[in-house]
């Protein structure tokens, strides 16, 4: 079952608060110079995570802000901004964007990570419901897409998630009523077609794709700028 909570969970002003911010950027720096060196990750976060005595959703955070020297230099080389989206065609990691995007509107901490990318502590394993904030993050991301114009929406969903459908046919919906150049694709494996990408930009911020797409886009890190009581903690370097 895939994480329901989108909004702030019980304790995290104590996790995530500025108090913690300190030894969360550091435990962050540690992982990512351990992971340039080749260590495993298992084994990675349990070390760095009991030096700085880091609770179950601190280590979570860390672990996806982490990333060594040599893949940040390469995705922040890739990255472009939504004003290089006017008539390209962009391929939107459809859950990933939702859910960070839920995350920023429900007031639940995300994290700038090491890479730049905007990330939350959510996740899909099989499940996905729509929740209080739904609607508010397509209304968010549609808003963006407007603004970026670009040529050609693909959404990639996963279709072994459930609801998939149903917010496949929502999206169909939105882009016949508005007449947006959207199109909605179910498929076993979305990141698989995301890293295989040959050229346009994809929408995300797993890492997996960040580290194999020609060009990306941060879609929800745009919402977070305009939603003025997101819960942002910075986990970059000397931030």
């Amino acid at each position: 079952m895939g994480e329901k909570r989108r909004g702030p969970a019980p304790g995290d002003e104590a996790l995530f608060g500025e108090t913690a911010w300190p030894a969360l950027r550091t435990a962050t720096e540690e992982l990512s110079w351990l992971r340039g060196r080749g260590y495993a990750e298992p084994s990675a976060v349990a070390l760095v995570g009991n030096r700085h005595q880091l609770a179950k959703r601190q280590r979570r955070a860390v672990s996806r802000a982490a990333c060594s020297d040599a893949e940040r230099a390469a995705r922040q080389g890739r990255r472009v901004g939504l004003e290089a989206l006017a008539g390209a065609a962009l391929h939107v990691d459809g859950f990933n964007a939702l859910i960070t995007a839920e995350s920023v509107r429900a007031g639940a901490p995300v994290f700038l990570g090491r890479d730049g990318a905007l990330r939350d502590l959510a996740s899909v394993h099989g499940s996905w419901r729509r929740g209080a904030r739904t609607e508010a993050a397509l209304d968010a991301l549609e808003a963006q897409l407007r603004v970026a114009a670009p040529a050609r929406v693909v959404w990639w969903l996963d279709a072994p998630v459930s609801n998939s459908g149903r917010l496949a046919g929502e999206l169909r919906e939105r882009a016949e009523a508005a007449g947006l150049p959207w199109e909605v694709r179910l498929d076993p494996d979305p990141d698989a077609r995301l890293v295989a990408l040959e050229q346009g930009v994809a929408a995300s911020a797993d890492a997996r794709i960040l580290d194999g797409a020609p060009a990306w886009v941060d879609l929800p890190a745009a919402v977070l700028a305009e939603t003025p009581d997101a819960w942002l903690v910075d986990l970059r370097d000397g931030a």
